[in-house]
């Protein structure tokens, strides 16, 4: 029996488990393995993703922390309650999403609290996979809000890190970004590089910048914080004027919040804990 458990313990999955769990500022983490429980966050605190629509997102035995994952077709979500969010609505001014995806090729939202447009906006963490019409076309963005709504004097919110590297469609990576008050960082399988700045698309002609913005996407400087600002927690997805939109279209096998910014070497740490 002894040796069974032992066995047991040393499984790549429950390493990375323990690992995660182990790692100070863990809110939730899921892996969603297989099984009824498969949408309880793992932790202290046991939070519920709920699927409010006829065809849940499917459960697929391939995934790089439990073996299995959660496959979205584009027009699929699962989201927490305000109400019910608890941890997850940040207030350290900090904060970590680290998620493992098997990207199709499509802007899309992963996971965080990021509704933009109820009441002006309730936009306050997220993290997607390229946003293009900011500088983050195919990369790795990492969205702050302090207000809710879009930056002044644009039509969008425009203030997010985008990785320099670019995510490679149909394949296992690990996709992260930290706050830390100050700058938001977005990472590729556990590397942070950094970005000169640039002329920003669709900025000009705006008040203030008639030539247009210029700064670096990576890191982000942001140092206006993050607001409580009364979104529900949404993974796939977000609430957009037509309803849920910015769909997530691929696999996503495990998706890790902290209320502190983790550092470089935490984050490759945790990557290589699960790269294959």
């Amino acid at each position: 029996m002894s040796v069974l458990l032992l066995l047991f313990s040393c499984r790549p999955g429950n390493k990375i488990k323990s690992e995660l769990l182990s790692t100070s500022g863990i809110v939730a983490f899921w892996d969603f393995s297989a099984g009824e429980n498969q949408l309880v966050s793992k932790g202290d605190v046991e939070l519920q993703l709920l699927n409010n629509q006829e065809e849940s997102p499917a459960s697929i035995p391939d995934g790089p922390l439990s073996g299995h994952s959660l496959s979205f077709n584009g027009n699929q979500y699962l989201y927490i309650p305000y109400e019910e969010t608890r941890g997850l609505n940040i207030e350290t001014n900090e904060v970590t999403v680290i998620a493992w995806v098997k990207w199709v090729g499509e802007q899309g939202f992963v996971a965080g609290m990021w509704n933009e447009y109820e009441e002006g906006g309730k936009r306050q963490y997220g993290l997607f996979v390229s946003l293009p019409h900011y500088n983050g076309r195919n990369q790795v963005c990492g969205h702050i809000s302090k207000i809710g709504g879009p930056t002044p004097p644009f039509p969008y919110s425009i203030d997010y890190s985008a990785s320099k590297q670019e995510v490679t469609p149909n394949r296992w990576e690990c996709i992260a970004f930290t706050y830390d008050g100050e700058f938001i960082r977005s990472y590729l399988n556990g590397m942070f590089e950094e970005r000169e700045p640039e002329l920003i698309d669709n900025t000009r002609g705006f008040e203030g910048y008639p030539e247009g913005l210029t700064q670096s996407k990576n890191p982000y400087y942001y140092p206006d914080g993050m607001g409580n600002n009364g979104s529900d927690f949404t993974v796939g997805a977000v609430r957009l004027e037509n309803g849920m939109g910015n769909f997530f279209k691929g696999q996503i096998g495990g998706i890790a919040i902290f209320n502190r910014a983790l550092t470089n070497n935490e984050i490759l740490n945790i990557h290589q804990l699960t790269a294959k």
